[in-house]
């Protein structure tokens, strides 16, 4: 990390606490802070329900049948890559710089909080919503769109937690270099405009040229939205759902060393 640690008061008993207890205690205080914002709650809760009605307008020029799609196969894991990047990504850098700036971030580290139990104890509230949220959309989307069962619903849960835990590590990343509150929706734009272009969100893979989707499939969110989509249609092969876990996987990597490299625990000067 960036900064050094202050050491814990020696008046405090380390053992008083789980690393569990600590973070529930943190997440609680945060998602009273997260509901008392109006302008987090609307760009978290309402925009990731919205922007899903753009994309069905979209889906009836797209070829399809070819793909073996359905507007609800591209409906559903465009909600969901929605919900990650609004309810989730977006909203932590917020969270992330704010904390930062207030010096809570700082003051947390003098006390038994790790440093890992502060970003997961911060994260909890936005990750729930976001993990909340994919469960509603399921819900409608099959029994509005009548999208079947997942044929591989374990690809489709492991798509789901990585994009929780790669957003999550993302916003830590783009809040280190984010200097202020106000730049927070700035800085969190450009992943969020490539992912929702690029990752398969607002045109399935399928449908791009094999050399751009090839590229495309190398962006951070573009594994989980093949893992979600691949665990509905039950038409991703062993070697592509392998490559999706694999490129995930490597994205996490790099994102906790970015964390441990550049993440900042005071304000900007």
């Amino acid at each position: 990390m960036s900064s050094t640690r202050t050491t814990a008061p020696a008046t405090r008993s380390s053992g008083a606490t789980t690393p569990l207890g600590r973070m529930a205690a943190l997440a609680r205080a945060e998602l009273i802070l997260f509901t008392r914002s109006k302008g987090t709650l609307v760009a978290a809760v309402v925009v990731p329900f919205l922007l899903p009605f753009s994309v069905h307008t979209a889906a009836k020029d797209m070829n399809l049948e070819d793909a073996g799609l359905t507007i609800g196969l591209v409906m559903l894991p465009a909600a969901i890559g929605f919900s990650l990047l609004f309810a989730v990504y977006s909203t932590l850098v917020g969270v992330f710089v704010t904390r930062r700036e207030q010096l809570v971030l700082k003051r947390l580290r003098t006390g038994e909080l790790r440093d890992t139990e502060i970003l997961a104890g911060s994260a909890l509230p936005a990750v729930f919503t976001g993990l909340t949220q994919t469960l509603i959309l399921v819900a409608a989307c099959t029994a509005l769109l009548d999208v079947p069962a997942p044929h591989a619903p374990h690809l489709a849960v492991a798509g789901v937690l990585l994009g929780l835990v790669l957003c999550g590590g993302l916003a830590a990343v783009t809040a280190a270099w984010t200097r202020t509150t106000e730049s927070a929706q700035v800085t969190s734009l450009p992943l969020v405009m490539v992912s929702a272009m690029g990752s398969g969100i607002m045109v399935p893979l399928q449908l791009l040229p094999d050399r751009l989707a090839a590229g495309c499939a190398l962006l951070p969110l573009s594994p989980v939205i093949t893992l979600v989509r691949g665990g509905w249609t039950g038409e991703l092969s062993a070697y592509e759902a392998q490559r999706a876990l694999v490129i995930a996987l490597a994205w996490a990597g790099v994102t906790v060393f970015a964390v441990r490299r550049w993440f900042r625990w005071e304000p900007r000067r």
